[in-house]
């Protein structure tokens, strides 16, 4: 009993998110072929984001019958509305720039993610900063820090790193200008940005609807109808929306199923058992992830920027996630004799998945 409690609590989870982190980085690498050998990154998302949408058609149906849910009112479809133009946006912006640059700059610059929410969570007055405090010193140290990680990895490649006396590709050969990975960068950084204010309006859903696979389900379904209105204006070439058995398929398909469906349902079930910080901590392991599938099936070049940019990042981003374990372990202390509900938010309660 004690040895299958053990491996629920520490085993299955461990082995999930690293599981999970490699499917993220598995599925920005494919998607980096894909759109390497001609597939439209706008019309990658109408479909991927169709598929998850008619995989989870029937959520509305079983979540209506249940009386424990209020209904579905103009509130709460208009602030799933506002959901998808944040999703899809973002989407947009982060594919675009992978496109640009490679999925290695995506997972380093994606841990500025509790820097983000950091800033955003003061701006929104959903945090207070005590300048006198180590937990608010150290998140505000950290946030200035991945920053400074950031501006690194996107404005400087310096010199190559070869990995082997001669790198091969298994695929085919990548290759970015720097004027592309600059772009790239800020195009994956605004995506991030996105991201962060997705977080936050879908915590303030999940309080007035607390079903996530239906408002997963109507979330997929606006960024497919916004996705498809962006393409139809953006991509003139009729022939790029025709599906055929190749790489593009197994891309959309891969994120459509993986991404969208199961990666949401672990990460949503280790936030349970292990709590945000847990999950948050195995986000560096994708920049390592990324390196390996970049030169390994891209042919990716490496470069001291990235690792010594990405290095910074991470170092940032452990320094927000030790200032905010302080701050909650202070809260815990100083509420112990106050109800649930006069708790502040976590900073990071509705952190989820760089895939949105």
């Amino acid at each position: 009993m004690a040895a299958g409690r053990s491996c629920y609590r520490d085993v299955l989870p461990f082995t999930a998110m690293v599981a999970m982190e490699s499917t993220n980085v598995g599925l920005n690498t494919l998607f980096k072929a894909a759109t390497m050998r001609g597939m439209s990154y706008h019309v990658f998302i109408v479909y991927s984001y169709s598929i998850a949408a008619l995989a989870l058609l029937p959520a509305p149906f079983i979540s209506h019958r249940s009386r424990r849910l209020p209904p579905l009112n103009f509130s709460i479809m208009s602030k799933i509305l506002l959901l998808g133009l944040i999703g899809s946006s973002s989407q947009i912006m982060g594919f675009t720039g992978i496109s640009y640059s490679s999925p290695t700059l995506a997972s380093a610059i994606s841990n500025l993610v509790p820097a983000f929410t950091f800033i955003l969570a003061i701006i929104f007055r959903m945090e207070s900063v005590a300048l006198k405090s180590r937990s608010s010193q150290a998140k505000i140290l950290g946030t200035i820090v991945s920053l400074a990680g950031a501006f690194v990895v996107t404005f400087y490649k310096g010199p190559r790193i070869s990995l082997t006396s001669q790198t091969q590709s298994l695929m085919l050969n990548s290759t970015a200008s720097n004027s592309d990975w600059i772009i790239g960068g800020l195009l994956i950084t605004a995506e991030y940005i996105l991201v962060t204010l997705w977080y936050i309006v879908q915590a303030r859903i999940m309080k007035e609807y607390p079903n996530e696979l239906t408002v997963i389900f109507f979330y997929n379904v606006i960024v497919s109808i916004v996705a498809a209105v962006v393409g139809l204006i953006t991509e003139k070439n009729p022939n790029a929306w025709r599906l055929r058995p190749d790489m593009a398929l197994v891309s959309i398909l891969c994120s459509g199923l993986l991404s969208s469906l199961l990666n949401n349902s672990v990460h949503t079930w280790t936030l349970r058992v292990k709590g945000p910080v847990y999950v948050t901590m195995f986000k560096p392991l994708s920049i390592a992830i990324a390196v390996v599938m970049g030169v390994t099936f891209l042919g990716d070049t490496l470069c001291l920027g990235s690792l010594l940019g990405a290095s910074i990042i991470s170092i940032g981003f452990y320094t927000v996630l030790w200032g905010k374990a302080k701050e909650d372990g202070e809260d815990s202390g100083a509420n112990s004799l106050e109800s649930p509900s006069s708790n502040k938010a976590p900073l990071l309660q509705t952190y989820k998945t760089e895939n949105v």
